[in-house]
């Protein structure tokens, strides 16, 4: 589950923190496709159908994970 998406729109970077996996960076993104994944009706499809697997990611150096408090 998606829990948190970010733009750098200087740098093309969407980073996307998952609740249980932590954050991954999405590199050369379309700043049109994070527009499109911040709007649409589901998240997660949106996700799985348009920016998974499409695209040159890595996950979050620091391996940060949601912590809920």
């Amino acid at each position: 589950m998606i829990d948190h998406a970010a733009f750098d729109a200087d740098a093309s970077i969407l980073c996307i923190r998952f609740r249980d996996s932590g954050s991954y960076f999405y590199f050369d993104v379309p700043e049109a496709l994070f527009d499109g994944l911040c709007s649409a009706v589901s998240a997660g499809t949106f996700f799985n159908e348009r920016i998974k697997d499409r695209f040159c990611c890595e996950r979050d150096p620091e391996r940060r994970r949601y912590r809920p408090d």
